[in-house]
């Protein structure tokens, strides 16, 4: 259930609709809805929007605010969106609520909750400070998991693998850096690609939420809310906990990763899912598997800066190199990935030993 604010309606500023045939839809569906669930349609106001052509938007009730979905149908399926809000509720976590969806425009009404993220009350200072938020990240993840079975959502087969890879040589070396591979370099890296696929692979496969980082995490009392998993699939377990340790936006050292990761593999275990019985065998796998995971995002973000003029994600592009490259650095079969990167970089290969994890 969404947390209730007062019932008096919060002033607010009217969201821009730049396509005024879709403004008109949008206040006659509301309209419709205003009486039966008690809405205040001057309250609407803009809440967030992602990296993709959906946005939020807040209203008033009179049983507390809600969240109004609106995804153009010509650029967002909202059919995942529904389908995974019901498997996480079944499966206990706390996961926002349809309350009303006009399907053929795409508007749709939700529970709310509420305004802080996991990212927002994180000290990033003091790790050990934001235990108690990884250890309800980690138990939400676990709960996910449990719930698993095949043949409910889309596989995260080899194609999709590959499709997601792709997108580093397309946007980043391609389109944002200007490169044009040479046949030595392009062969490195279908090579490594296929070493990173067949080790993803080789992973038991769960449900995977796909963003599950603390930007898509709630604080919403002793148990975590989940936003943005229309995108989940059935594939690697190493996946989402690779993307909650080895944030897009936020870096951690390795000692405190390796704390949550360790406590993650033993409530997992204990919860019966297939992480193994050896911890190094599977944190290997976690960051073969982060290791995919950035190569794909850096691709995306130079996409979103390139193609649909969102410049604020290239930003975190460093981060996500440092990943890539301390990953390479560890496992010989990476080498030569590392060695393309400092070319495509311009990064001077280290002189001497280095001992100790880099």
């Amino acid at each position: 259930m969404s947390p209730v604010h007062s019932h008096a309606p919060e002033p607010s500023v009217s969201p821009l609709w730049p396509d005024p045939a879709r403004e008109v839809a949008f206040q006659h569906w509301l309209a419709g809805l205003e009486a039966g669930h008690g809405l205040y349609a001057g309250s609407v106001r803009l809440a967030s929007a992602d990296a993709s052509f959906r946005r939020y938007l807040r209203i008033d009730s009179a049983a507390g605010s809600r969240i109004i979905m609106d995804a153009p149908p010509d650029k967002e399926n909202c059919h995942p969106f529904v389908k995974v809000a019901q498997l996480m509720q079944q499966a206990g976590l706390l996961a926002p609520e349809v309350l009303a969806w006009d399907e053929p425009h795409g508007f749709m009404l939700l529970s709310d909750l509420g305004t802080q993220t996991m990212m927002q009350a994180i000290d990033p200072a003091q790790p050990q400070a934001n235990l108690g938020l990884y250890l309800q990240a980690v138990d939400a993840l676990v709960g996910w998991q449990t719930a698993s079975k095949p043949d409910v959502l889309p596989p995260y087969d080899q194609a999709l693998l590959k499709r997601e890879l792709g997108l580093f040589p397309e946007w980043y070396l391609g389109q944002h850096r200007g490169l044009t591979l040479d046949a030595a370099q392009q062969t490195t890296l279908d090579t490594a690609f296929a070493t990173i696929m067949a080790q993803n692979l080789s992973a038991p496969s769960v449900y995977v939420h796909r963003d599950f980082m603390p930007r898509n995490l709630m604080v919403a009392g002793d148990q975590l809310g989940v936003l943005d998993f229309q995108d989940a699939v059935y594939g690697p377990i190493t996946y989402d906990v690779a993307s909650l340790m080895r944030d897009a936006f936020l870096s951690w050292d390795e000692d405190f990763c390796l704390d949550i990761t360790v406590r993650y593999w033993e409530r997992a275990r204990r919860a019966g899912l297939p992480v193994g019985d050896d911890f190094g065998e599977f944190y290997r796998g976690v960051e073969w598997m982060g290791l995919q995971r950035h190569l794909k995002v850096a691709g995306i973000f130079a996409r979103l800066t390139l193609r649909d003029g969102k410049p604020q994600y290239l930003a975190d592009t460093p981060r996500f190199l440092g990943y890539i490259r301390a990953t390479c650095s560890r496992y010989r079969e990476l080498k030569p990935l590392l060695r393309l990167l400092d070319q495509v970089e311009g990064v001077a290969a280290p002189i001497g030993y280095a001992f100790g994890r880099v």
